[in-house]
């Protein structure tokens, strides 16, 4: 009865989150139970079981750090750290992630075989943006120290500059690798640095990026502007691609209702696009190429998804040109909402002027459906013109108008097209395969820290 009532406490402050180094030391005292343990039994590589047959250890145990992580979704890195997470944790490895608090989620679960941590800071409603960045990075850091009493890592994996002073701080207490992935810089944001806050940011990423063992970037693309605006040796940046999972597209029963039905019943064809609503995705050249498609297809939609601080000034100039019932800036939209969207629509557009990467447009290519994107960052690299999909000149109206009107004119080749590219983002850029190329980067940089 005792042990039990021993057990049930453990359990309940477990659950509560109030689990102290006193209370378990007290328990132990009473009963060291473990002094009679070969520990070391736990430690062999492989071990064998009755049967004879070879059960070998969990991989490798991975710390991921990143301050955005479903159910908080505000661009593609937190789509980009669920899935590769996932993968990882499919292929065998032990994965952390620590990540921001969201209100009525759990600060703990396991998602997919993968551990999620959500911290809340110490400034939740701070004022300055770097106070609260400050603050959240504490937090996290702390969070790790507490749950490195009971386990250990072999590698720390940062996502962008928001988690840098944690990750650099761990690094040298946890004495562990450290592994920078950078999926934007806020030179490329901006095509330059212009204030004191951008500035602080670009020092951020630039210190990030000197601590870490290794650098990940998504895109040839990338590869080049980091070692340019960081001037580091190149073998230390390596390229591997964000991927898509097509399970994460799909509708279920298409008999539901859905928002995009009621869209799709009034127009000829239905143009889709997602993203920030902010400058550098281009979506400001979409309002001035209308008129030029409009003129031969006037029942064109152009139906755009997402939230972000130019949504207002955006719908008020399409307002201004008399374009209400042709583009539609219809804000935030759930997943499943955004899927059946890339379903029901006919063409999906991505004009972005700055793009690391694009993994709405992979998403839209397993969608099956006619891809436009600008030539620019890593989207160049993803469309074959012609073949797996269009590239148009980044902000330019009549290039975007241009490949639009080519796909509507042509729907034999749009088909074509879009059958062509779900096959090369289905088989090109599978999470599986990153994942698998990510583990040899980390066990690399694993082995040279011994």
């Amino acid at each position: 009865m005792e042990h039990i009532t021993r057990f049930i406490c453990l359990y309940d402050h477990l659950h509560e989150r109030t689990l102290s180094t006193e209370l378990i030391d007290s328990f132990f005292d009473d009963y060291p139970f473990l002094s009679n343990i070969e520990l070391d039994t736990f430690l062999e590589e492989e071990t064998s079981n009755q049967t004879g047959i070879e059960v070998k250890q969990t991989g490798l145990r991975i710390l991921m750090l990143s301050w955005e992580f479903p159910p908080l979704v505000v661009g593609g890195l937190s789509r980009h750290v669920y899935d590769l997470s996932k993968a990882l944790a499919k292929a065998g490895h032990a994965v952390t992630v620590i990540t921001t608090y969201v209100e009525d989620y759990p600060s703990y679960e396991v998602l997919e075989g993968v551990e999620v941590y959500r911290v809340k800071d110490s400034q939740t409603h701070a004022n300055d943006f770097l106070d609260w960045v400050g603050s959240l990075n504490m937090s996290l850091a702390d969070e790790v120290v507490e749950i490195t009493r009971h386990q250990d890592f072999d590698i720390i994996h940062a996502h962008d500059w928001l988690v840098a002073v944690a990750a650099i701080s761990l690094k040298e207490t946890l004495k562990k690798p450290l592994i920078a992935t950078i999926h934007a810089t806020e030179y490329g944001r901006n095509n330059g640095i212009y204030t004191s806050l951008q500035n602080e940011i670009h020092l951020k990423e630039e210190t990030l990026v000197e601590h870490a063992d290794s650098v990940i970037v998504c895109s040839d693309y990338m590869e080049d502007e980091v070692i340019r605006l960081f001037s580091i040796n190149g073998r230390k940046v390596h390229t591997l691609p964000n991927g898509v999972d097509p399970v994460m597209l799909s509708i279920g029963d298409q008999l539901e209702y859905s928002q995009s039905s009621s869209f799709k019943e009034n127009y000829s064809h239905v143009v889709f696009s997602v993203g920030r609503i902010v400058q550098e995705k281009g979506f400001e050249t979409v309002i001035h190429a209308a008129p030029l498609i409009l003129k031969k297809f006037p029942n064109v939609l152009f139906l755009i998804a997402g939230k972000g601080p130019m949504l207002n000034e955006y719908r008020n100039k399409v307002k201004a040109m008399g374009l209400e019932q042709n583009i539609n800036f219809i804000g935030y939209i759930s997943d499943k909402d955004r899927n059946q969207y890339f379903h029901e629509c006919d063409i999906t557009l991505f004009p972005s002027i700055y793009e690391p990467f694009g993994i709405v447009a992979l998403e839209g290519m397993v969608a099956c459906k006619p891809t436009i994107v600008s030539y620019t960052g890593g989207l160049k690299d993803i469309v074959i013109h012609g073949e797996t999909g269009l590239t148009m000149i980044p902000g330019d109206e009549e290039s975007l108008a241009e490949q639009v009107l080519f796909l509507l004119s042509n729907p034999c080749e749009a088909d074509t097209i879009g059958r062509q590219g779900q096959t090369a983002a289905i088989t090109t850029y599978s999470w599986d395969k990153i994942a698998e190329d990510t583990i040899k980067l980390f066990e690399a940089n694993a082995v040279n820290s011994i």
